[in-house]
């Protein structure tokens, strides 16, 4: 009760929240805009074009999110956030080239995001091999997550909201899973590590997988294989389980503005030293996570239309909980669609909206009887965006979030802005 209150008033605020982040948004854009012959428009080379240095600021101000509807894998809502992303690549020839990208959130400690060496056996030809932390494969709004890409602040449920899936902690029975629904912000298990720390997502739209990748295009066909550390909603830079990860994704572009998309991955999941806890099959062969999905894009004139969806299934040890407690006996499953679509009012001012749905599969127990493994969401996202220049882009939106369940607030309505700036 006191947890719903608080959302109450937190949604009570947010008009208030929204009007006095507008007010400190307009006031950075002013402040740019009368900067602008003074700051870079596009990447900066060095060494005749062998080095080049780019980078994206975004921050953004919101109502404060009691529910954690918007809370990342790095335990940040993505309503209240300030992202600092600096890239650099070196050319070694026409074969070669070095590619870094390092981030804040936050003011925290930066990360290497991205780094991987990228090698093109034959310059007429598109085709290269990446070595490295490497760009995703899966999925289409992976290649959309950077905020001048994103028409709106959030991001679609798949790649961003935590589920109370861990890799190194796990439910002893169905019930125990049961209790945490919707807790997937900060949560542990009776087995494995008990330190509580977020879930994860069907996808993580925030860390890249270590690995090598291959790209090709032939005509209106585009192809991407790679072979990574970690899975898709568990990215990794050191191995915890001897496997790897096989994900791969083919693109088709039959007709101007149409883009047709499939994405494919499976590897083991569940960390070794958990999986011994309770004498699961070696988790290369079992405990692995597999997802699917399919994406549609169709652009025409002013109007810009996206639809995806994603099937995940992750497989966990099997275990003997004391009666009445029951055992997790199936793969547990997770669906999301999302429809966004996005139009241009003027050559600056736009107008966007996305539907998102997030769905679990049932999970049967022996005192809570049969639900969904994690609560179903719903989110209603609408806003839009101005361009104060061509680099310099001033976006507000605000969201409806449902939950089916759990143990937290069950809606919230949340607004936010963001300035963003790249070059």
């Amino acid at each position: 009760m006191q947890v719903r209150s608080a959302a109450t008033l937190a949604v009570s605020r947010c008009s208030g929240t929204v009007r006095t982040a507008l007010g400190w948004a307009l006031v950075l854009c002013a402040a740019a805009g009368a900067h602008a012959q003074t700051l870079p428009s596009e990447p900066i080379a060095l060494a005749d074009g062998r080095v080049t240095i780019g980078g994206d600021v975004a921050a953004s101000f919101g109502s404060e999110d009691l529910g954690f509807f918007d809370y990342t894998d790095y335990s940040h809502s993505a309503l209240r956030l300030l992202r600092l992303d600096m890239s650099a690549q070196v050319k070694a020839g026409p074969h070669f080239a070095l590619l870094a990208e390092v981030r804040t959130e936050n003011a925290s400690r930066p990360l290497p995001y991205a780094f991987y060496l990228r090698i093109r056996p034959w310059t007429a030809r598109d085709f290269d091999i990446q070595i490295g932390r490497v760009p995703p494969t899966f999925g289409g709004f992976s290649r959309r997550t950077y905020a001048n890409d994103n028409p709106l602040i959030g991001y679609p449920l798949a790649y961003q909201y935590l589920t109370t899936m861990r890799p190194d902690s796990l439910p002893a029975s169905a019930d125990e899973m049961l209790r945490k629904r919707s807790l997937g912000w900060e949560l542990a298990y009776s087995i494995g590590d008990a330190t509580k720390v977020p879930g994860v997502p069907l996808v993580s739209a925030f860390k890249w997988d270590t690995g090598v990748q291959a790209h090709g295009t032939a005509g209106m066909v585009n192809a991407t294989i790679a072979v990574t550390t970690g899975t898709l909603s568990n990215p990794l830079v050191h191995d915890d389980n001897n496997g790897r990860q096989i994900a791969g994704r083919v693109e088709l572009r039959p007709v101007a503005g149409l883009i047709v998309g499939t994405s494919a991955a499976n590897g083991p999941f569940v960390d070794d030293s958990v999986a011994r806890l309770v004498g699961g099959d070696a988790p290369s062969n079992r405990l692995t996570q597999t997802a699917g999905g399919a994406d549609l894009e169709y652009s025409r004139g002013y109007y810009l239309l996206r639809y995806e969806a994603i099937v995940s299934q992750w497989r966990l040890p099997a275990t003997a909980p004391p009666a009445p407690l029951a055992p997790i006996r199936d793969p547990l499953s997770a669906i999301s669609q999302s429809i966004e679509g996005k139009y241009k009012l003027t050559p600056r001012l736009y107008v966007a909206g996305r539907y998102d749905h997030l769905g679990f599969s049932d999970l049967a127990s022996g005192t809570l009887g049969t639900l969904p493994w994690d609560a179903p969401v719903t989110r209603v996202e609408v806003g839009g965006g101005f361009s104060i220049q061509r680099n310099l882009l001033l976006k507000g939106s605000v969201q409806h979030n449902t939950r089916d369940g759990g143990v937290l607030i069950d809606h919230a309505n949340l607004g936010a802005v963001q300035v963003v700036f790249w070059f």
